[in-house]
């Protein structure tokens, strides 16, 4: 396999891929994986923050040899573009995900969200109704609540919350430790996590992503929110399949709580000793959890 040049040869190693590209609504370059056999039924996996296409590196892996997969690189993140300008709102990355999605002439898609990825794919979803076939939910959320972590919070302040993520590299960098639990992430781990992020102006979308999460009624993001949430309960009647992990300090026991409540029919498990990365903290279990889940007969 020819390595793309913008990805090293010790990234390669960990992430034996080949990116695509495709110009998004609003004009960004958007790198995304297209893995397996070409067909209009796929896996779509959405990230948020502050990961990439990465994340999902394992189940890529577990899935592409009997189904397609899908794995964008929000723009701002991973190895899409990073311009200054962009409008980095969740109304804008569901339309770049819908965009995708369409583009691509998908008729079926099973979606696996995590983070941010809760919000953007529900709001594809509710877009599409009719594509949506399986869904996995790792550790996210896709209806509002007023609760924030401090840490997070203190990252969200105006002037403050910049100069922490995007000069001091205080969101990216911490995750590579605080959102793991069972396990430690191996130095080229972290080193691939961090990769995209590695100056004020690669960071734009990691502090965008913070400054986003609407709290109340006059934030900007707060309807689009309210709208994605509206749209859950239609999905009532899909196979839903939720690992959460247990040891996550951002979406706690409060979300899983909620989520059992959208989705009664979940097959629900909480993992006590994983963190907010779950699909690392506990990969050996939940990547064939899913790949099984993905892959059973309709």
């Amino acid at each position: 396999m020819v390595t793309p040049p913008d990805i090293p040869a010790w990234l390669a190693r960990l992430y034996p891929f080949s990116p695509r590209k495709f110009l998004t609504p609003g004009g960004a370059s958007m790198s995304y994986l297209d893995e397996g056999p070409r067909a209009d039924e796929a896996v779509l996996m959405l990230h948020g923050n502050p990961t990439w296409s990465f994340y999902y590196r394992e189940l890529v892996h577990a899935l592409a040899p009997r189904l397609r997969c899908i794995v964008p690189d929000h723009i701002g993140m991973g190895l899409s573009a990073k311009p200054q300008d962009y409008r980095y709102t969740l109304a804008q990355r569901i339309d770049d995900i819908a965009a995708l999605v369409t583009t691509l002439k998908l008729k079926r898609v099973h979606l696996v969200v995590h983070d941010w990825g809760g919000a953007i794919g529900f709001g594809v979803a509710a877009r599409h109704p009719d594509l949506i076939g399986r869904i996995v939910i790792l550790n996210t959320a896709a209806f509002a609540s007023p609760h924030i972590p401090a840490r997070i919070a203190l990252c969200k302040l105006p002037l403050l919350g910049p100069l922490l993520v995007r000069g001091a590299n205080g969101f990216a960098w911490p995750a590579t430790w605080m959102a793991m639990h069972a396990r430690r992430l191996s130095a080229d781990e972290k080193r691939a996590y961090l990769f995209p992020y590695d100056s004020w102006a690669n960071r734009v979308a990691v502090s965008a992503f913070v400054q986003d999460i609407p709290l109340n009624a006059s934030h900007l993001s707060w309807r689009t929110l309210q709208s994605v949430e509206q749209g859950l309960a239609q999905f009532r009647d899909r196979p839903v399949l939720v690992r959460w992990g247990g040891r996550d300090f951002c979406f706690n026991d409060r979300f899983l709580a909620r989520w059992r409540e959208i989705f009664p029919q979940a097959d629900v498990q909480r993992l006590p000793d994983a963190g907010h990365y779950v699909l690392e903290d506990a990969r050996d279990s939940v990547v064939p959890d899913i790949a099984r889940f993905i892959s059973a007969p309709a």
